[in-house]
């Protein structure tokens, strides 16, 4: 009989960087009784996001930090040509990280479809879940986990 129920997870991120889910999640997932179906993740917020990535080597976490904040740097935007002043961004209420947060978080998830199976993640042999924080200084970030299964 499928059945569904929905958990709220809580968690202090320690700045920017790489808060790996999958152990918390997995314990969600055994602590609902539910075998087998589908887990809906999402992110309470608009400076921080998700995403399954390598969880063998640190290098590729850092590598993409690197390459997001390259993408979107903290000083401000130039035209994209490259050619061009720097403006800095105009929203910057929580400080000088929290325009580029919002846009870090616009390219790349705030929720996540994940299948789980015999009452836990299916998962490839080096995959894990991770909450991506894109704010300097620590956060409390609020997530919602919808399961669906039997």
């Amino acid at each position: 009989m499928l059945r569904q129920s929905l958990h709220s997870l809580s968690l202090q991120t320690s700045g920017e960087g790489f808060t790996d889910l999958t152990g918390a999640l997995n314990r969600e997932i055994s602590a609902s009784g539910l075998k087998n179906g589908l887990a809906t993740l999402a992110s309470l917020h608009t400076s921080c996001s998700l995403t399954i990535n390598e969880n063998a080597d640190p290098r590729v976490l850092e590598d993409l930090a690197s390459f997001l904040r390259a993408l979107v740097p903290a000083e401000g935007v130039r035209p994209l040509s490259g050619r061009g002043e720097l403006r800095p961004w105009r929203h910057d209420d929580e400080g000088p990280d929290d325009m580029p947060a919002h846009i870090r978080t616009a390219l790349t998830a705030t929720s996540l479809s994940l299948c789980f199976q015999g009452g836990g993640l299916l998962l490839g042999t080096w995959q894990a879940v991770y909450l991506w924080e894109h704010r300097a200084r620590p956060h409390r970030r609020q997530l919602s986990l919808q399961l669906i299964g039997e």
